[in-house]
């Protein structure tokens, strides 16, 4: 740790910030931050729609050239300077724009996310029953076209269910599907989770029951009680797990990012044992190598890397910002992306083994059952859980891992914020009152995810998934390499990481930062403008108005980057726009690790009033602070003079 021989030992410990207890605590926050609800009910159906086992060599390809760089890369750069996403920008002033970028994105992926962690809530307490309420059709908001599979009547249709699926004018709804879209779930084009109606006319009576959706975007209704219910439960869970910071929820993800791999693999041990498992794996994984020149294929495994590792959401940068200088986040950014990259394929073990067994009680292909979102999550697979004994069991296992997942990824969006909002204030007051800080952006949360909780609520939900986190975090964290690698330099960053680490990084991350990363950034934001589709919810179309707020909010966060370069420019020294620009764009004096003990070299401090005050200087060994006080305090000598015990002072 940079320790001399006959030298007190360095502390390499923040106690102003203050630092995670041990490293695991910060990886399995990580894990638990890439680990979300898009492994377990995004990538399986991915896998299987762009050619199953073959689907993985792009998956892969794309894992080593950009997910693992990126990820190392933002783990490095928190982890030097101990800032969160708008402190590290004294790297180079001029781009803090991109840090305010992160924090508007990480602002309305908290919003709508923990919406879809109170709806998991919602099916756990419903859960708690004997009868699971989707198991069969007699229930007050069913259909005539409901079929369950445990319904009485099901044997006599089931030679003739594929061919009921496959008619347009009669089509078979699951009693899941019903009491999804009717309890406010459904699927559609482009979104990762929302719901809605079906198009069959219901009783007014039992439109009373369920909620209501508007007809119009514009159109807010009433509040769905129950899921504003879960929406508090969410926030306050969130809240209390984040209480005291990365010291309360370093001890939290001991439990959650590790027990939903417990409920996995009880839900693979049990999925393998069932009739028809192994044709739903075979669906999975079987190759289809001719998929693999398929521009679309790459695309998918492209964007999928991308966002499941959370880059450029800020949450990397924030929780690095929490290790002791020295520690090796390059270990860490390699263990933690495969880690990802596992749980995902190892999802689809557990989720298509479940899928072939249901496939063939009802005799159909796979691919009639095989669905993804929240068509999966809150659909299909309950569904297939209502044929297993004591089928409540195994439901209230599957939400609680919904939520432990949701739930990690929120603790880790939350922390971005406060820890952004507390470093660039800076000063003692606000650190002593982080837990206040904390409570205000958790109120905030939840006043803003009230309105998605209206019978309207769906389409703004469909709105923020499309939108707000789309093309916006490509073009962030694009932005984000070329300031690093270009403007800062890539010599002076291979530096920074030599004098962390203790050894430069390898050959081949310092090639794909500087050229094969941004080049497939670049790739993933062209082929996300390729495959754009204005966003549809069943025979409904949005209005221009409502389409023009979603370019806005992505526009939001991207709009950040220039207004703030201009505002920077024009307040930075010099005669012409060429001198400000470099001054701009010049690191600050006060860049670099965060603990005076490991500024050495070129950030040895000139401990000038200006620098001084960000330099944290804390005693090597605070337990001896009131001894060494004791010991230095003045004495009086017999001349009458004053001096001091300990003359190294």
């Amino acid at each position: 740790n940079g320790a001399v021989p006959g030298e007190r030992g360095k502390q390499d410990k923040s106690v102003k910030r203050g630092n995670w207890g041990n490293q695991i605590e910060f990886v399995l926050t990580s894990v638990g931050y890439a680990v979300g609800l898009g492994n377990v009910w995004r990538f399986p159906y991915l896998c299987y729609r762009n050619g199953g086992g073959a689907f993985m060599f792009p998956y892969f390809i794309m894992l080593v050239f950009c997910g693992i760089p990126l990820f190392f890369m933002e783990l490095s750069f928190g982890q030097f300077a101990s800032q969160g996403c708008l402190g590290v920008w004294r790297v180079s002033p001029m781009f803090k724009g991109v840090g305010y970028g992160m924090m508007v994105v990480s602002t309305y992926i908290g919003i709508y996310y923990n919406v879809v962690i109170c709806i998991a809530f919602y099916y756990f307490f419903v859960s708690m029953t004997r009868v699971l309420p989707w198991t069969y059709c007699s229930n007050p908001w069913n259909t005539p076209d409901c079929a369950g599979v445990l319904d009485g009547n099901i044997s006599s249709r089931a030679a003739l269910n594929l061919t009921h699926l496959l008619n347009t004018t009669q089509k078979r709804t699951s009693p899941s599907e019903e009491y999804w879209r009717y309890q406010g779930v459904g699927w559609g084009m482009g979104s990762w989770w929302w719901w809605g109606p079906t198009d069959t006319a219901v009783p007014f009576t039992c439109r009373r029951y369920v909620l209501q959706l508007s007809d119009d975007i514009g159109n807010l209704g009433e509040v769905r009680l129950p899921l504003l219910g879960c929406l508090g439960v969410s926030w306050v869970v969130v809240f209390l797990c984040l209480i005291k910071g990365v010291k309360s929820s370093g001890k939290v993800v001991y439990f959650t990012a590790t027990f939903p791999y417990v409920v996995l693999t009880i839900l693979f041990v049990r999925g393998i044992t069932l009739e028809g498992a192994v044709t739903g794996i075979m669906y999975y994984l079987t190759p289809q190598w001719d998929k693999i020149l398929n521009a679309k294929v790459w695309g998918d495994a492209a964007s999928q890397i991308f966002y499941s590792l959370g880059c450029a959401w800020g949450g990397l940068i924030t929780m690095a910002s929490y290790n002791k200088f020295h520690n090796n986040c390059y270990r860490d950014s390699i263990i933690i992306s495969i880690t990802n990259c596992a749980t995902s394929v190892y999802a689809g073990f557990v989720i298509f083994s479940i899928l072939g067994f249901m496939a063939n009680h009802l005799g159909v292909d796979v691919s009639k059952v095989a669905d993804h979102g929240p068509g999966l999550a809150f659909v299909a697979y309950p569904e297939a859980l209502t044929l297993l004994p004591i089928s409540p069991l195994w439901s209230i296992l599957f939400f609680f891992m919904l939520i432990l997942l949701g739930l990690g990824t929120q603790f880790c969006l939350l922390e971005t914020l406060v820890t952004a909002i507390v470093d660039e204030v800076g000063n003692e007051w606000i650190i002593r009152r982080k837990t206040f800080v904390t409570l205000g952006v958790a109120v905030a949360g939840f006043l803003l995810g009230v309105p998605l909780t209206t019978q309207a609520g769906i389409y703004w939900l469909l709105l923020m998934d499309n939108y707000a986190a789309s093309f916006s975090l490509v073009i962030i964290s694009c932005i984000m390499c070329v300031a690093i690698m270009y403007i800062y330099g890539h010599r002076n960053y291979f530096k920074d990481i030599e004098m962390m680490l203790g050894f430069p990084p390898p050959l081949f991350f310092q090639i794909c930062w500087r050229f094969i990363s941004p080049a497939i950034i670049f790739f993933i934001l062209i082929f996300t403008v390729i495959q754009y589709r204005p966003i549809s919810y069943n025979e409904y179309v949005y209005p221009t108005w409502a389409i023009s707020i979603g370019f806005l909010m992505a526009l939001s966060s991207v709009i950040c980057i220039p207004i703030y370069a201009i505002y920077k420019v024009c307040r930075s020294e010099g005669d012409t726009l060429l001198e400000r620009l470099k001054n701009a764009t010049k690191a600050s004096k006060d860049w670099g690790p965060a603990l005076a003990e490991h500024r050495s070299g070129r950030y040895a401090p000139a401990f000038s009033p200006s620098t001084e005050s960000h330099l944290e200087v804390q005693p090597l060994q605070p337990e001896k602070g009131q001894s060494e006080a004791a010991a230095a305090s003045p004495v009086q000598g017999s001349n009458g003079s004053a001096h001091s015990q300990d003359s190294r002072l």
